[in-house]
């Protein structure tokens, strides 16, 4: 149940952030739920390789690359989901860093665990 809950509030900020930033689009609520479940998944099987093969540059920048990744991880999820779309990888970036701030404060205000 938890889960659920999880990709609905997820799907409800993508909708409140493609409102927002003008460079992010999503036909509707479905696309939204979609873009959430797809986000997950990447996070889950792509962000992990993608972190182990960029170790040396991310060491190098102290961390700052790995919001290049879920820049790219945003622009992919574009790319798999019809109804969303991110027009720059500014937009992308912007729009990770968004989405991650207001997650966090969202579970934080219903008790929900994080991770």
């Amino acid at each position: 149940m938890n889960l659920i809950i999880r990709i609905i509030v997820t799907a409800a900020l993508v909708l409140l952030l493609a409102h927002i930033l003008p460079g992010v689009a999503v036909a509707n609520f479905m696309s939204a739920v979609l873009v959430a479940i797809v986000l997950g998944l990447l996070n889950i099987f792509i962000k992990p390789i993608l972190v182990i093969l960029t170790l040396p540059i991310t060491i190098l920048t102290l961390g700052l690359f790995l919001l290049v990744i879920n820049a790219l991880i945003i622009q992919f999820s574009g790319y798999i989901v019809g109804g969303f779309s991110v027009s720059s990888f500014w937009y992308a970036m912007l729009f990770s860093i968004v989405l991650s701030i207001a997650q966090s404060i969202v579970y934080n205000l219903t008790g929900g665990e994080k991770g």
